[in-house]
């Protein structure tokens, strides 16, 4: 069945501590501050990818946690940053804050990216000031995924007329079909292959009249075929 929405949750990574050190030798009994600074947190970043038609994996798999920046090390060594965490959807996708409803962005171009969790900034070590410090913490976030389902051909009728058997037949798509109305429930995503090309055929669900006012799930429905 074609999922197209998701919430996920993602926790950027705090920034490392930064170092207590002094630097001692014959000349310099007292020492020497020489604690480096901590490394960066990891970004979770949002990244639309056109080989990806589908949110369903995100179903199981809904938490992102990105890795803590290093520590800092003395002789004014700065601990390492940690990698960024890349989560991959399909385009079209638009990124929203739970928490505010607000929208982060509209992944509409394939290799667009959006930050939705930044990670700490590291900790400062003591060659900078007498007391190093710690790490900020990683942000922490709801994101909602909301595919609005760019398809190549959209099937639209009304119930039982067939729609999901021709989605069957013409695409790797395996709809439930049987002999009464609205057996469909929600979109269905196929991808059908042609001699030269590959495209996106949708199945929409059966569309009662004045499903463009909203009544019954039209509203729901014809978002994708706007």
């Amino acid at each position: 069945m074609f999922i197209d929405s998701a919430k996920i949750q993602v926790r950027a990574g705090n920034g490392g501590q930064g170092c207590r050190s002094k630097f001692r030798d014959k000349f310099q009994r007292l020492g020497i501050p020489d604690g480096g600074d901590g490394g960066k947190g990891a970004d979770i970043i949002i990244q639309a990818d056109h080989n990806l038609f589908t949110l369903l994996d995100f179903q199981h798999h809904r938490h992102f946690f990105g890795l803590h920046g290093g520590y800092g090390t003395s002789n004014h060594k700065k601990g390492r940053g940690a990698p960024d965490i890349i989560i991959r959807v399909p385009q079209g996708t638009i990124i929203k804050d739970a928490a505010t409803d607000s929208v982060l962005r509209d992944l509409s171009i394939d290799g667009e990216q959006v930050i939705v969790a930044r990670g700490g900034k590291g900790g400062i070590g003591n060659w900078h000031r007498n007391n190093p410090t710690d790490g900020d913490p990683g942000e922490e976030k709801i994101i909602i995924l909301d595919l609005k389902l760019l398809a190549d051909v959209a099937v639209v009728g009304f119930p039982n007329a067939g729609k999901s058997t021709l989605i069957a037949a013409i695409s790797n798509a395996h709809p439930k079909i049987a002999a009464y109305p609205f057996t469909t429930t929600a979109p269905i995503l196929g991808v059908a292959i042609s001699t030269h090309k590959k495209f996106v055929i949708a199945d929409i669900p059966g569309l009662i009249e004045g499903a463009s006012e909203g009544r019954g799930l039209g509203d729901k429905f014809l978002k994708h075929i706007e």
